[in-house]
């Protein structure tokens, strides 16, 4: 399957060892820096293969090269028009997350998507962590019972280095904030996991100590779910001196789940009241991972694969996407409004926070 990767920036190393471990055939790389193509392609040996093409203009790429499938890992305000454009062209898209900065992309991409039978995978790798495999797997068999409450923690550090990078980082326009940005994927396992369907969110939100962004570096927030359960949020980029973790609880009649590690890659706590033989296996089980980013990425790849050569929607869709997007801005909501918001939200960007 011909591939091509637009954007080779920090998360990119993840998708090309993805594409290499799924033996896809890359065909192209974008970034409007060689630079940072470069340093890509040499990292992975790359840098002499005459077959991979480089391109600054991901249009003309497009057109040279009319890959199969596309990811979009440039900077998050540009991925929607991004990938409305590959989908447009019939190219299979997995765009990292977040997969928008306002709602009104966000339904734009499912609607183009639909309507030229493209699939489009949103990049939250972190559903096919073996943990929150297991988890997924023992919730859908019934054996949290019904769901009390839930809480999802992301205390990792971002400091001034990492912020004057990137000048988009932090950026209302570009990027949004330490929830948009680092806490989404923590989010998106929340919502997924205490059943999807959101009534109401309280949030709050602060920047505390990086006066020198626009977004927040600590956010807060309190959600209440249609089945009548609950759960809170934390995020934050102020932990000092270093990310500490990412936590995810899960508090069911008949279960407790605790998911550690600094990206939900352990599980810490694992305990039912029908206990089977597979537990013992489960708890304690520690996934190694090389950074926060864990090893999902090159699962997601095998699944958009073979949602594409099935022709069924990949495990992690653009609804997915969507859902955790909106979770965020009902936070952003929340805040800039001071009160309760209620779900479905109705269209919010980021841009609605300057």
């Amino acid at each position: 399957m011909r591939y091509a990767l637009i954007g080779c920036g920090r998360i990119s190393k993840n998708h090309i060892k993805a594409a290499l471990n799924n033996h896809l055939d890359i065909v192209a790389v974008c970034d409007v820096d060689p630079d940072h193509i470069q340093s890509l392609l040499e990292e992975f040996s790359l840098e002499s293969e005459e077959s991979i093409q480089r391109f600054s203009d991901f249009r003309k790429m497009l057109e040279v090269c009319q890959p199969e499938l596309v990811s979009v890992a440039t900077v998050s305000g540009l991925h929607a028009e991004i990938a409305m454009e590959c989908i447009r062209q019939g190219v299979h898209v997995i765009i990292e997350k977040p997969m928008a900065m306002s709602l009104s992309d966000a339904d734009e991409i499912i609607r183009l998507s639909e309507k030229m039978g493209v699939k489009v995978s949103a990049c939250h790798q972190n559903r096919f962590n073996l943990a929150v495999q297991k988890t997924r797997q023992a919730l859908e068999q019934g054996r949290f019972g019904r769901m009390s409450h839930g809480s999802v923690h992301v205390r990792w550090n971002r400091n001034r280095a990492y912020y004057e990078q990137a000048p988009w980082r932090g950026t209302w326009e570009q990027d949004g904030g330490c929830l948009m940005n680092q806490c989404i994927h923590g989010i998106d396992l929340l919502r997924w996991m205490m059943g999807d369907e959101v009534e109401e969110v309280y949030g709050m939100t602060n920047r505390q100590f990086h006066d020198y962004i626009e977004a927040e570096d600590v956010g807060m927030a309190v959600i209440r779910f249609k089945n009548g359960s609950v759960a809170t949020i934390e995020g934050t980029t102020n932990v000092f001196p270093k990310n500490l973790e990412e936590t995810l609880y899960l508090f069911g009649e008949s279960g407790t789940v605790k998911l550690g590690g600094t990206s939900t890659n352990t599980i810490d706590l694992w305990q039912f009241s029908d206990e089977e033989k597979e537990d013992k296996k489960n708890k304690g089980l520690k996934e190694e991972t090389s950074n926060v980013y864990g090893n999902g990425h090159t699962s997601l790849f095998a699944d958009m694969i073979q949602a594409i050569l099935d022709d069924r929607p990949p495990y992690v869709d653009a609804y997915a996407g969507r859902r955790a997007l909106e979770m965020v801005l009902a936070i952003y909501k929340s805040q800039k409004t001071g009160k309760p918001v209620k779900l479905p939200l109705e269209n919010f960007s980021t841009m609605d926070m300057i």
